[in-house]
């Protein structure tokens, strides 16, 4: 290596005890926030730091095709919420039944309750039409977002701020409301607010819908298919 790159290397080690826990607390307690918000606003400060650590995501070619619509506004919010709901109702008549009525019966508030809600979306064009890493599976930079919304919701949690990812809407209702161009694609809308409790384990597992399913179905040794050990 030329000693131009090499002296842009810095000395790494694992992190001590404390901040290892630190990092492994985050990503155990980190909850997708349905209804418990609270009414405080989110700092400007608090704010910056969430999206820093979001942008500061890794992405395939250094593409950050990333954007990030901050939304305080009530009656944007009041909007967002309305395309929700329509999108809501259409999707609880898809299930049947039992299914039906545990799908009616969770809380879906965020949008109106959380102080804050940030769309974030994806532009495909950000690095040009040839990407590194992106030449053979054309959806690295969907998948390079997704990094980015990780990152602010394990920095939300340490900051004691709780996120709800909202994906039932229809993209060109938001694109109304938005004013997003047609070639940007949606990633989804997240309601941000500072929440006292958290559920201790993900609420649709607490509520029926679904369980984690354990590690070991979904790890396979050298080939699909082959358990471990």
């Amino acid at each position: 290596m030329s000693d131009q790159f090499h002296r842009h290397l810095v000395a790494s080690s694992a992190f001590s005890e404390d901040d290892r826990e630190a990092v492994y607390r985050a990503i155990m307690t980190r909850r997708d926030v349905r209804d418990q918000f609270l009414d405080d606003p989110v700092p400007d400060d608090v704010l910056q730091r969430l999206l820093q650590a979001a942008h500061a995501a890794p992405s395939v070619g250094f593409m950050q095709p990333w954007n990030f619509i901050v939304v305080r506004s009530a009656e944007r919010r009041e909007a967002v919420w309305q395309a929700f709901s329509r999108a809501n109702d259409e999707a609880a008549a898809m299930f049947a039944d039992e299914q039906q009525a545990r799908y009616r019966s969770l809380k879906l508030e965020g949008i109106r309750k959380a102080p804050v809600g940030i769309c974030i979306t994806c532009d495909p064009d950000r690095a040009g039409p040839l990407v590194l890493g992106r030449t053979h599976n054309a959806r690295m930079d969907s998948y390079s977002t997704v990094c980015a919304v990780q990152n602010m919701w394990l920095a939300a949690r340490a900051e004691g701020i709780g996120i709800g990812w909202v994906s039932i809407f229809h993209q060109q209702d938001l694109r109304d409301i938005l004013g997003i161009p047609e070639s940007i694609e949606i990633i989804g809308w997240f309601c941000l607010g500072y929440v006292d409790a958290l559920y201790d384990q993900p609420e649709l597992a607490i509520k029926g819908w679904r369980q984690r399913l354990p590690l070991e179905q979904l790890v396979f040794d050298e080939a699909w298919g082959r358990s471990r050990g």
